[in-house]
């Protein structure tokens, strides 16, 4: 017999890093409110880790879509790959050139570009895709704020534009050295 509800666990394990990040910051406070020569720096020091480990949260969380998308995303050893029910495909992180997030007949895909010109399309909604903000993170120049903000849900008047225009595009990242005009 389980207390709480599925839903509830599922929602608590969703927010897990979040909640940690809190209350790690709260122990710093704490210690802080202790003082001291010891207490006070080592609980400084705390709550601004928890501060930065709260905001990453924040943001992998609000990275996270709903796994409803067709295919699966795998990470292994700087590789990301998609095995999809028709397309698929592999991209090294040291290879890529460009990011892009594209919506296409209401589905968006992040489409990545390698310096050879192959480039490969994953549902953002793909199980395993949530793995892909660490990934995208660790290239060169990301802005993590750009990341998360491009998967914001668009407004009316995007809803509106995305029924005239046929697919949407939107380049989230090149990569400083390699960048190749398309």
């Amino acid at each position: 017999m389980t207390l709480i509800r599925p839903e509830v666990r599922g929602g608590l394990w969703r927010w897990r890093e979040v909640i940690v990040a809190i209350f790690m910051a709260l122990l710093g406070l704490w210690l802080m409110a202790l003082g001291g020569f010891l207490l006070m720096p080592l609980g400084a020091v705390l709550a601004v880790v928890a501060t930065g480990f709260g905001v990453l949260s924040w943001r992998r969380l609000r990275f996270a879509q709903s796994g409803e998308a067709p295919g699966i995303v795998e990470l292994l050893e700087g590789q990301i790959s998609y095995f999809g029910p028709n397309i698929g495909g592999s991209v090294a992180l040291r290879e890529m050139t460009e990011l892009r997030l594209i919506t296409a007949q209401g589905r968006r895909m992040w489409r990545l570009k390698q310096s050879d010109g192959q480039a490969l399309l994953i549902p953002v909604g793909a199980q395993g895709a949530e793995g892909l903000f660490d990934a995208f993170a660790a290239l060169p120049g990301m802005d993590t704020g750009a990341l998360v903000a491009a998967l914001a849900p668009p407004s009316a008047a995007g809803k509106a534009r995305a029924l005239v225009v046929a697919a949407d595009t939107r380049v989230i990242w090149r990569h400083p050295a390699r960048a190749v005009l398309t």
